[in-house]
């Protein structure tokens, strides 16, 4: 089941892009007693988005827009993210 902050990524970045995949993807057990885990089971996660939006754009502009989109989540809520955002291939 998604945590709270998974489900939020969700809907803001189906919001912004009316993406044709998206896969918000919790990696957050992986770094159980790392640096950055807050213990709250939701500090880690890996964004697999495709959208209209991100084409012609370069892979920074793509990580900016995602960033943008998710508001004080990444770098606040969250303490890694890992973007991995593509245009829909023709």
């Amino acid at each position: 089941m998604a945590g709270k902050v998974q489900q939020e990524m969700e809907a803001l970045l189906t919001e912004a892009f009316e993406p044709t995949r998206l896969e918000v993807i919790n990696d957050s057990a992986k770094h159980h007693g790392h640096s950055g885990d807050d213990g709250s089971g939701e500090s880690h996660f890996t964004i697999v988005i495709e959208a209209a939006a991100f084409a012609e754009k370069s892979r920074l502009e793509r990580q900016r827009m995602v960033n943008k989109a998710l508001g004080d989540i990444p770098g606040e809520r969250v303490h890694a993210l890992a973007i991995q955002a593509s245009a829909p291939t023709p």
